[in-house]
């Protein structure tokens, strides 16, 4: 392939390098110029594109991801297909993600612009969400180098969303004098929320006194019955032939490990009885809260093993203490007032309306106001710092629509790339000391200033490092409401992806917030926008 500069007269054939325009005409970055589309550049006084040209044994960016993905094996997957030179992988079911490390890797070194990216071993995924990308960088590559790749996925699973099952869970709870009947009631509340996860039941509770006898007479019993037995300990185990490890050993099963290097989560036993799991639940596992307990709990209701030595290669990793999940930290770092964390909001008003078949919906007039403006009035009203406004289809039009409001504006060029051009962009132009940004859409007449103020509320009062996000009845909607530990990753989207893939990805602790029905009510169709009231304008 060869890329830079080329004379107009010779660029047939070859795929722009940016977007370009030619009268009333553009092309968009990575289109491939046909005869026609060079005569329209010559008319309009173009002599040169920056451009690639493909030579007989290259790819096309698309051609070779896909080709890549197809000759991966994996489960649970499902291979989206090809834009942009990628090519997503996202699970089918909800479950745990296991992958051969080596092969990725094999596959990275063959040559820099090919290249995959995956979750972590052994990350709990939910049902459609990416667990891998493959990226030609470049926009072709040599055939060669593509076989090299597809030989090295031949032979051998590279990566598997391993499923979730329901599982059935007996209970122990073992009482000391003292210990309130309101804990342990909690502890039942928030097991069957986490078996909820996987669909799983507690089909079974047995609260014995905190001694050795009892207990395994009770393991015994429940794991008759049940797929997995989970005791949760008056007193957290202060040694290793404390009550619980010597009641799965006095019940006739084996402790596999007894301790674990995860912070909060250290004091956990796993062992087996009779074929079943019984895991010793450290004490924090009574918390909602993310542990050492979650870590093994998904892995083993996903049906993978889990052994001694997986329980000590934990450590890495390990230390949840400061995660976004635990928002106490044991050392908090010295945070600004949560009344003073400041919030801008990015309000996203480049698209070009295709499914309105013509006129923008941005400017369509409700009482009388473009929606834009409507929009952005309501930003500007609320608790939010400053207001930026991305622009690109008809960008006059729109700014002329906000003409007098103390907007900052931002044009984005590459609109017709996807949503995830306009994201940047605007993520680019928030203050730098923002602790967040909202993500307003220009196209949802029924958010108000006070549900804005409710998202910016929720923010602060997490100390400014969750994910806040609009809903409607329980489903989620829209603003969304960034911390900045996420703007790096949006510099990093390509194509159509928007804020919902980095919620999933990214692993943070996300808030809804109830905001009525205008979280969900947008104006995408010509029917819908009439429906909330709005008047089209040509």
């Amino acid at each position: 392939m060869r890329f830079g500069p080329v004379p107009i007269d010779e660029a047939e054939g070859a795929v722009l390098a940016h977007a370009t325009t030619a009268g009333e005409k553009r092309f968009r970055k990575a289109h491939r110029l046909s005869r026609q589309d060079i005569e329209a550049l010559k008319a309009a006084g173009v002599g040169e594109v920056v451009a690639a040209v493909l030579a007989a044994d290259d790819l096309g960016e698309d051609v070779a991801a896909a080709k890549i993905a197809s000759a991966m094996r994996h489960r649970n997957v499902e291979v989206k297909p090809a834009a942009t030179g990628r090519v997503n992988l996202h699970a089918e079911a909800s479950g745990v993600f296991t992958v051969d490390a080596a092969m990725i890797d094999a596959i990275n070194a063959v040559d820099p612009g090919i290249t995959i990216a995956t979750l972590a071993q052994h990350a709990p995924v939910e049902k459609g969400q990416m667990v891998a990308t493959v990226k030609i960088i470049p926009f072709a590559v040599a055939e060669s180098l593509v076989d090299s790749v597809v030989r090295i996925c031949a032979g051998r699973e590279i990566f598997a969303v391993n499923a979730y099952r329901p599982v059935t869970v007996g209970v122990i709870q073992t009482m000391l004098p003292g210990v309130k009947p309101s804990v342990l009631d909690k502890t039942l509340r928030v097991t069957e929320a986490r078996l909820a996860r996987f669909g799983g039941r507690l089909t079974a509770e047995r609260r014995t006194p905190h001694e050795v006898a009892p207990v395994a007479a009770a393991a015994t019993q429940l794991a008759r019955d049940n797929d997995m037995v989970v005791i949760f300990g008056a007193s957290a185990m202060s040694d290793f032939a404390d009550v619980v490890p010597a009641a799965i050993e006095r019940a006739g099963g084996t402790v596999v490990r007894a301790g674990m290097p995860v912070d909060p989560g250290n004091l956990l036993v796993l062992g087996t009885l009779d074929g079943k799991r019984i895991v010793g639940a450290p004490g924090c596992a009574r918390s909602p809260k993310e542990n050492g307990f979650d870590w093994v709990l998904d892995r083993l209701v996903a049906g993978l093993e889990v052994t001694a030595g997986d329980i000590a290669g934990m450590g890495v990793g390990g230390l949840l203490m400061e995660i976004p999940t635990r928002p106490q930290p044991r050392e908090p770092a010295p945070q600004p007032a949560r009344s003073a964390l400041k919030v801008d909001i990015v309000l996203l008003a480049a698209g070009r309306s295709s499914r309105m078949g013509g006129p923008n919906k941005l400017l369509a007039l409700f009482d009388g106001e473009p929606l834009v403006r409507r929009t952005a009035g309501r930003a500007l009203a609320s608790k939010a710092a400053a207001t930026v406004v991305v622009t690109g289809h008809q960008r006059e039009r729109v700014r002329s629509a906000l003409g007098g409001l103390g907007v900052t504006f931002v044009d984005n060029p590459d609109f017709a790339d996807g949503l995830a051009s306009s994201l940047k962009a605007g993520i680019a132009k928030v203050a730098p000391d923002a602790a967040g940004a909202m993500i307003v859409l220009g196209d949802m007449p029924g958010v108000s200033s006070k549900d804005l103020d409710s998202l910016i509320d929720a923010f602060r009062r997490a100390g400014g490092r969750s994910v806040v996000r609009a809903s409607h009845q329980g489903k989620r909607g829209n603003p969304v409401l960034l911390p900045r530990s996420l703007f790096a990753a949006v510099a990093q989207l390509e194509g159509d992806t928007g804020a919902r893939h980095l919620v999933e990805a990214e692993g943070l602790d996300v808030i809804d917030v109830e905001i009525g029905q205008g979280a969900s009510i947008d104006v995408d169709t010509r029917e819908a926008l009439e429906g909330a009231g709005g008047v089209l304008q040509d």
